[in-house]
């Protein structure tokens, strides 16, 4: 097999990522891969990185940590081919969330990860493009989350200890008594809504927040960015839909609309707070841009 770049970042997971780096070692070299691997070593560090990997000729450049780490990963990938298609992504879940691992079918455990990673097949999705004024383009693989989720991200930032479910859960219900709801205008494919909202989340894969399914019909790979409208509703309604996206159910609910679209854009005068694949995107906008870039990335898995 071709040589491999493993970018590990040792503080994804709350420091998980570090703990594992000699068992991840041990069981990429158990598969026969010839690996070089490498500690991010700040924000953004990722990225840089997996550019560099591409220069040097790697023919898979492996993200392992949480989503922000692969989000960081696809951004260098995509800079580093800004013509035709990206990758090869390879994912190692090690964060906190690890949702685009899910939602591309890489098992969470790092046995299973590694094997995958050695034996697995070649995949290429689609990756969004999210644009915000005053700021530079970036690439997503996943959600991008305004309102609700932003904010949730916010507070999740301030637990230094939990992962997965036991670190989203308690912060989503926090949340709610804490969630704004802007007036926005979102404008996708020729249709036009204008509302107060709890939430908007543009996804390009079904789950986010560790196991909440904003968007259960998308796919990774369909050419299509999934829509999830919340409107403004009480508190106590809030709480009730919790456990529907926890499962997907919510889709036919009120107050949510769904939709599907190649391009979509919010809008509001009220500040925006937004995050993109679980990291900070803004806490100040007044109007994001999306655009789905289709068939641009490999993904082994």
């Amino acid at each position: 097999m071709a040589p491999i770049k493993v970018i590990l970042n040792p503080v994804a997971g709350r420091g998980y990522g570090a703990r594992v780096e000699s068992e991840l070692r041990q069981l990429l070299a158990a598969e026969g891969l010839d690996f070089e691997l490498v500690q991010t070593e700040g924000p953004w560090h990722a990225a840089e990185l997996a550019a560099q990997a591409v220069s040097d000729g790697f023919a898979i450049v492996v993200a392992a940590g949480g989503d922000g780490t692969t989000h960081e990963v696809v951004n260098g990938l995509m800079a580093a081919s800004p013509e035709g298609v990206a990758g090869t992504l390879g994912v190692i879940p090690v964060g906190s969330g690890s949702d685009f691992a899910h939602n591309v079918g890489v098992p969470p455990d790092l046995p299973g990860a590694c094997q995958r990673l050695a034996h697995g097949q070649t995949r290429t999705v689609d990756v969004g493009r999210v644009a915000v004024s005053g700021q530079p383009p970036r690439y997503f693989d996943n959600t991008v989350n305004v309102g609700f989720g932003g904010t949730v991200t916010l507070e999740a930032r301030k637990v230094k200890r939990l992962r997965g479910m036991a670190l989203y859960l308690p912060v989503v219900l926090k949340t709610i008594f804490l969630a704004q709801n802007p007036r926005v205008t979102v404008e996708y494919d020729g249709q036009e809504m204008v509302l107060p909202a709890v939430m908007v989340c543009v996804a390009n894969g079904p789950r986010e927040g560790g196991g909440f399914f904003c968007a259960p019909n998308a796919q990774p790979d369909d050419g299509l960015l999934d829509l999830c409208i919340v409107r403004e509703i009480s508190r106590v309604a809030m709480l009730g839909l919790v456990p529907h996206f926890m499962k997907g159910t919510h889709v036919e609910r009120e107050p949510v609309t769904m939709g599907r679209a190649q391009q979509v854009t919010i809008s509001s005068p009220d500040d925006l707070v937004a995050h993109v694949d679980g990291e900070m995107l803004c806490t100040d906008a007044h109007r994001i841009e999306f655009e789905l870039l289709p068939g641009r990335l490999q993904v082994r898995c």
